[in-house]
């Protein structure tokens, strides 16, 4: 599959449905999952995290996968510092750990689990969303092949008008201590306070990297869980903090939803495509796996009735 190569324009996927910001959505629906006290740090931080979202026999098994995936062994240091297999557009992300994996069931699993739909449906206020065919993570320490000094940058273009309208999320599989293990950090300072310091910001500055100068004590290492899932909206700076540990491992997979579009006949299809054939989707951060391993070894998941309205191939309202 040619991919997208601007990678200005890689946003995280949304909607044209997507038209109210979400720090000014007003609740119709009830919390299924969040508590008032959640929703309102969602609003005001640009962030929240609900425990649990998953079993812990899903968080185990897909663990396992990774590894086997990557080709490493848990058990064996001697294995971890491996050159990426491919570099990436985006450079800050070289060698943050992605794992080039998109359609395996164990991903479909998590992304299916009516707990973490139910987040994302009290995100959104609605009940008809798409899930993110999205990857996963696997940072060992960062030194040797694998030095990064990690980063913090906005998927969205903090440039355009009116902002962007999107949402992201990462479920941890590991406990991240919010120390040194690599995990996500953000800076929630500049999403509560983005209309001010933009003031102060040149009229050329860089819309997907903050200047994060005097910023630097802003920086939040949220505490995981396995199990857990933090979403975050994409106007929150954030990023993979680098892995100083020497022999601890952070492992996360990325999941989010976002208003359905069934109208959308091409994007419709080409989600439904990406599931059936094992295909990455078209966007220009995402290089795949050279080895095209899901292609030539995966099966196409296997998806619940919840899971194939959450992916295109059954309509929200048939």
């Amino acid at each position: 599959m040619a991919h997208a190569t601007d990678i200005t324009k890689d946003a995280h996927p949304t909607s044209s449905r997507a038209t109210t910001p979400l720090s000014e959505i007003r609740k119709k629906l009830p919390l299924r999952v969040l508590s008032e006290k959640d929703f309102e740090h969602w609003q005001t931080h640009g962030f929240v995290i609900v425990r649990q979202a998953v079993p812990a026999e899903n968080v185990e098994r897909l663990k396992a996968f990774l590894w086997e995936f990557e080709e490493k062994d848990p058990n064996d240091p001697a294995t971890w510092d491996a050159s990426q297999r491919r570099d990436y557009m985006l450079k800050e992300i070289n060698n943050a750990g992605m794992v080039e994996v998109y359609n395996h069931q164990l991903l479909w699993n998590n992304r299916m689990e009516p707990r973490l739909y139910d987040a994302f449906v009290d995100i959104w206020d609605i009940e008809d969303l798409w899930v993110s065919i999205d990857r996963a993570n696997l940072n060992t320490p960062n030194k040797g092949k694998r030095a990064s000094p990690g980063f913090i940058h906005w998927d969205a273009d903090t440039s355009a008008v009116p902002l962007p309208i999107s949402v992201q999320g990462v479920l941890s599989l590991v406990h991240q201590d919010g120390g040194d293990i690599g995990g996500f950090q953000c800076v929630p300072y500049l999403f509560e306070h983005f209309d001010e310091w933009v003031k102060t910001q040149p009229a050329d500055r860089d819309p997907h990297h903050p200047d994060m100068t005097g910023l630097e004590d802003k920086i939040t290492k949220v505490e995981l869980f396995p199990g857990d899932l933090m979403i975050f909206n994409s106007l929150l700076a954030h990023g993979v903090a680098p892995n100083r540990t020497d022999d601890k491992v952070r492992m996360a997979q990325y999941i989010s939803m976002f208003p359905a579009d069934d109208g959308n006949v091409v994007e419709r299809e080409a989600r439904i495509r990406c599931w059936r054939e094992r295909e990455v989707p078209d966007r220009a951060g995402f290089p795949g796996d050279p080895r095209e391993w899901e292609k030539n070894h995966g099966t196409t998941a296997v998806l619940t009735p919840l899971g194939r309205k959450l992916l295109g191939l059954d309509r929200w309202n048939a």
